[in-house]
């Protein structure tokens, strides 16, 4: 159990404020760790750091991975046992508008956490969390594998590379013969309450179904591995446990994606999403994109249910089901942290149920 684990454990997130750290960080605290957060403030009250309450339930620094003295100084004084990096400019389209602040953040920022975490001497498993967007992507309808070429010509893919590469480095320079395991784990497009972000086409669905107007697709059939946020967060809390408990195997790439039947189109995701809500109508850019972005992308995720035993848990239905429920519960401010943990719970039984 994940709980004999995590249970009164110091847990460091980078990154907590974020969509996926914030809920990273609820979950470690129904698991009974004593968790710390370090990343930029939240950027707007519709966070689901703020709505959930996390400020006042973890201990938080107000910091910037690319400020390597603070970071390592908190790393130090905290004394972590595992830690997940988490913090990056996560966004395709805002890459190309800030590419430098990209490069700083996806590479240096990984660079200084473990580079902070060897100086700490006290953490055992550390998790750099990157993307599926870190493959080479040549529009292959099958999966990439962990051992398939990195690269990206986008900045935040090619960040995203540089990161892998950068955590490979450390592994097999620092981290081998070290008291600390380290891994990367590589997730599909993930979705979920409490995510608002710019340009990601479900907070733009739920922006433009709160105001009442039609939604704008951009790209209506590109096909992406779409996964609620619960799956990729359980192969992380599960690699991390791993790495705490000395397996000396599971130091690497990870690929956490969903099942064949959740690479589908952003048009099909759409229309699952407005069928569950009962309402919403869509409308399709006719424009020509003016930047980059993959017509297809998936992954191959053999390696993580074969060696780390883990696999999906929810279908199609129940990604868009909880992701639906999710988003209603931000409506309802006093509702959100309730929300998380009861998904949390429910996420958990149906894990078990099909492992």
């Amino acid at each position: 159990m994940l709980a004999d684990i995590y249970k009164n454990k110091k847990v460091l997130v980078t990154g907590d404020t974020g969509f996926k750290g914030s809920w990273l960080c609820i979950w470690l605290r129904e698991l009974g760790a004593q968790v710390y957060g370090y990343s930029l403030p939240p950027r707007t009250p519709q966070e689901n750091y703020v709505t959930a309450g996390l400020g006042k339930l973890i201990r938080h620094m107000d910091g910037d991975v690319r400020d390597y003295e603070k970071l390592a100084r908190y790393v130090k004084d905290v004394g972590p046992d595992i830690a997940f990096h988490l913090a990056a400019q996560p966004l395709v389209r805002e890459s190309y508008k800030f590419p430098r602040q990209t490069f700083e953040t996806n590479v240096m920022g990984t660079v200084n956490f473990f580079e902070a975490v060897r100086e700490a001497k006290t953490v055992k498993a550390a998790v750099n969390v990157t993307t599926d967007k870190c493959y080479r992507n040549n529009e292959q309808v099958q999966g990439y594998k962990e051992e398939d070429i990195l690269g990206g010509q986008d900045p935040y893919s090619a960040s995203k590379s540089c990161s892998e590469m950068v955590t490979f480095a450390y592994e097999k320079s620092f981290f081998t013969h070290s008291s600390c395991l380290i891994a990367s784990a590589r997730a599909g497009n993930v979705i979920g309450g409490g995510d608002w972000a710019d340009d990601r086409i479900i907070p733009d669905l739920f922006r433009a179904v709160v105001a009442g107007r039609p939604l704008t697709i951009r790209h209506p059939y590109a096909v992406r591995p779409w996964q609620h946020v619960l799956e990729p967060l359980g192969g992380y809390l599960h690699l991390a446990a791993g790495l705490f408990q000395k397996k000396q195997s599971l130091a690497g790439s990870w690929n956490f994606g969903p099942l064949d039947q959740g690479h589908v189109s952003v048009l099909e995701l759409v229309e699952c999403i407005f069928k569950t809500l009962g309402r919403g109508t869509y409308s399709i850019e006719t424009q020509t994109p003016q930047v980059h972005e993959a017509k297809i992308l998936t992954l191959d995720i053999t390696k993580a249910m074969t060696q780390l035993g883990w696999k999906p848990a929810l279908d199609l239905q129940d990604t868009v089901a909880f992701t639906v429920e999710g988003y209603e519960a931000d409506l309802k401010p006093d509702k959100v942290y309730q929300n998380r943990i009861g998904q949390i719970a429910r996420y958990v039984k149906k894990s078990m149920e099909r492992n």
